[in-house]
């Protein structure tokens, strides 16, 4: 039996509490206590002008005093809508990959190019390289939706996933020694040559993540088109289980990288790596399989391969530019990193603007305007990831009187508070503010978001000695907690929005297009922060480190670019709420006049056809001595 047809297209979402805990049990004393609240009153905010004032207490008294409810109330929704084997294939996936694979090789990039002599803004460069196979997505969606393998458009992309992941990270094993780290440090070209290796290693196994991702993300996006009434709630079990994963791999990363032992965090790479193979070998992520004698399938390249040319000549044109789109990147990424900082950040910002033309030409107004809120979002905040973590973790000869934390402290001891902290938020979130409309939603993240890194510039001022405020605590409270809970909260509501942008039959497509170009403007803004730290007067290695502009550096482009650009932007996106289909693709008709005229000149053909076989058969009835003439 297929995976798919034990997914439920139709759960009832709506049923009273009483009725949901009674098949539920109770370990809880007040769970088997009935109540007249629905989980869809459950998950609407109180402040919602349809609800009387005795309703909106109700809510609040559900939610918090009735937290053993709530949590199996969201745990059932979920597994109505998605089956268990694919929510363990995605807790699998996030856990080993996002928070395996993608955060080892996050955290392990700063104290491992810092070693080798690399400074601030190169190490934001090879971290816009490595990441840049989360931009291939779109690329990586077109192909899975017209190449299925063996009839199957997920499970043999994603095995081969796995197996380039595999590949680079041996190949990283054999690369990396202590010794040629400490000998490339002395020598910048060698330290440049080897790096430059490092990063390509890093590329490939950050292309399993990604493509495991993409293939996870197109999946539940296009369950949650059939059920939009699930809102948020696979979104946060997602971010939950990449919690957990980052979780894990901060709390060895840290006393690893301070011991030097890097080759034994790639090992555990190595494990994170085959940890998906046996679920997706056993097809966990669900998918019915295509034949050959399905409408516009094609068989190519020895009978493994096929080639969905009914979806294609359909969407010719959307699925050309989603997969061109995804190819921008890493080539971008590649001039960049390898070649010129200046010419990658020009061609960059030429690729934007031809990718909002061409949304505009290609796809309905109303996901022109979401696009186009999406890049302004992400590239309004400017990252400075790189050179902060220098400054936290420079040393007495490079920063005289700094805070000079430990990589203990800074990935291990802060890693893991912020992703508790993270954790927390998903579950507040799909609390109190999964039932919001999008707009209030991103407007109150993006404002806490410019908001946080006010934390920052204290410690960097070194303000907070003056109320006493050790710079470890002060950054367990700023930096780990506050911050770490803005970001999560402001990534949620986006990731909401991607998932509610497929159009029927180009789920995996259009979701890894939206995603590709959030990625793509992310990665914008990593150039932007790399070419600020190098254009400055900042120096963040060797002795007599200068950090003096960066503060202001802060107050400009992660303070107020985000409210002057990105607050505004938010007013483009349609405010529905996050539990309702965000475009009404029947009502857009995108694609329905094409495809009338493609089903009308078949008709045509086919009765043509009819009529010539007809005449055939009459002649030779008529010719019965010549029955060598007829076929």
């Amino acid at each position: 039996m297929d995976l798919d047809t034990q997914i439920d297209p139709s759960p009832l979402i709506t049923r009273k509490f009483s009725s949901r805990l009674s098949s539920i049990g109770g370990e809880c004393e007040h769970d088997r206590e009935q109540s007249s609240i629905t989980l869809a009153d459950f998950q609407r905010t109180p402040s919602d002008p349809g609800l009387s004032a005795n309703s909106a207490g109700s809510i609040w008294r559900e939610r918090i005093l009735h937290p053993c409810t709530s949590t199996k109330i969201y745990f059932s929704d979920l597994s109505s809508v998605f089956t268990w084997r694919f929510l363990s294939w995605l807790a699998i996936q996030n856990f080993a990959m996002y928070g395996g694979i993608s955060a080892l090789i996050m955290s392990v990039s700063l104290p491992l190019f810092k070693e080798m002599g690399i400074d601030a803004s190169r190490q934001q460069l090879y971290s816009t390289m490595t990441l840049s196979p989360f931009a291939l997505k779109p690329f990586i969606g077109v192909s899975s939706d017209l190449f299925p393998i063996k009839g199957y458009h997920k499970k043999y992309l994603a095995l081969i996933s796995i197996l380039i992941g595999l590949i680079g990270c041996s190949a990283l094993l054999s690369l990396y020694h202590n010794r040629n780290a400490k000998a490339a440090a002395q020598d910048p070209e060698t330290a440049y040559r080897l790096s430059d290796l490092l990063v390509i290693c890093f590329f490939c196994m950050n292309v399993t993540a990604a493509n495991l991702d993409i293939l996870g993300e197109g999946k539940y996006s296009e369950i949650m088109r059939k059920n939009p009434e699930s809102g948020s709630s696979v979104i946060t079990f997602k971010f939950a289980c990449s919690l957990l994963g980052s979780i894990v791999t901060n709390s060895y990363v840290g006393p690893l990288t301070d011991g030097g032992h890097f080759h034994i965090i790639f090992c555990i790479a190595m494990g994170l790596l085959l940890t998906p193979f046996y679920p997706t070998l056993r097809g966990w992520l669900p998918e019915k399989k295509r034949r050959k004698s399905d409408p516009g399938m094609t068989k190519i390249c020895c009978g493994c391969l096929f080639f969905d040319q009914g979806s294609f000549q359909k969407k010719r044109t959307p699925f050309i530019v989603i997969a061109l789109s995804g190819l921008a990147v890493p080539l971008l990424s590649s001039v960049t990193t390898f070649a010129s900082l200046g010419i990658g950040i020009a061609v960059s910002m030429a690729v934007l603007l031809i990718l909002a033309v061409v949304t505009y030409a290609v796809f309905p107004r109303v996901v022109f305007r979401i696009i186009v809120a999406i890049m302004l979002i992400k590239i309004s905040h400017i990252k400075l990831g790189s050179v902060l973590g220098y400054f936290y973790t420079a040393d007495e000869i490079c920063l005289p009187g700094g805070p000079h934390f430990s990589y203990t402290y800074y990935i291990t001891i802060a890693g893991i508070v912020g992703s508790l902290v993270n954790l927390i938020a998903v579950l507040l979130y799909q609390t109190y503010l999964s039932s919001c409309r999008f707009r209030p939603a991103l407007m109150c993240t993006i404002l806490a978001g410019a908001m946080a890194p006010i934390m920052d510039i204290i410690l960097i001022k070194r303000w907070n000695h003056a109320f006493g405020i050790s710079d470890k605590v002060f950054f367990i409270l700023g930096s780990a907690i506050f911050e770490h809970f803005v970001n999560i909260v402001v990534a949620l509501p986006m990731m909401v929005l991607f998932g509610k942008l497929a159009p029927p039959g180009m789920e995996s497509a259009v979701f890894s297009y939206a995603v590709g170009i959030a990625t793509f403007c992310f990665m914008m803004s990593q150039l932007f922060g790399s070419a600020i730290i190098k254009w400055s007067t900042m120096k963040t290695v060797g002795a007599d480190c200068n950090f003096d502009e960066l503060p202001a550096i802060i107050g400009v482009c992660q303070i107020l670019l985000p409210i002057i650009v990105g607050l505004p932007a938010t007013l483009l996106i349609p405010n529905r709420l996050q539990t309702e289909p965000l475009i009404d693709w029947e009502k857009e008709r995108w694609y329905e006049e094409v495809e009338r005229d493609e089903n009308i000149t078949e008709s045509l053909t086919r009765v043509v056809e009819e009529s010539s076989e007809q005449e055939e058969e009459g002649q030779c009835t008529e010719e019965i001595a010549n029955e060598h003439l007829c076929p």
